[in-house]
């Protein structure tokens, strides 16, 4: 996952920083700094956001061309 994806899931999922901070445990500065390309984070730290994010239902993306998110939605009946 990279910062921009980070951002666009926080987006889709309408979470503010704080809320990718408490969902993955991490501190709010962590979530902050990397989505601001100003550090990149521990691995744990990546994976544990990454992690609240694909329990939260976003689907990471990439190919050698492209990265993306996008959002499994349940469709009723």
């Amino acid at each position: 996952m990279n910062s921009q994806q980070s951002r666009a899931a926080r987006g889709l999922l309408k979470w503010s920083q704080r809320q990718l901070a408490d969902a993955s445990g991490v501190a709010l500065s962590t979530v902050a700094d990397f989505e601001n390309y100003k550090r990149e984070p521990r691995s744990d730290n990546l994976a544990a956001m990454r992690d609240a994010f694909e329990k939260s239902g976003v689907i990471f993306e990439s190919d050698s061309k492209h990265v993306g998110v996008k959002l499994k939605v349940k469709r009723g009946k």
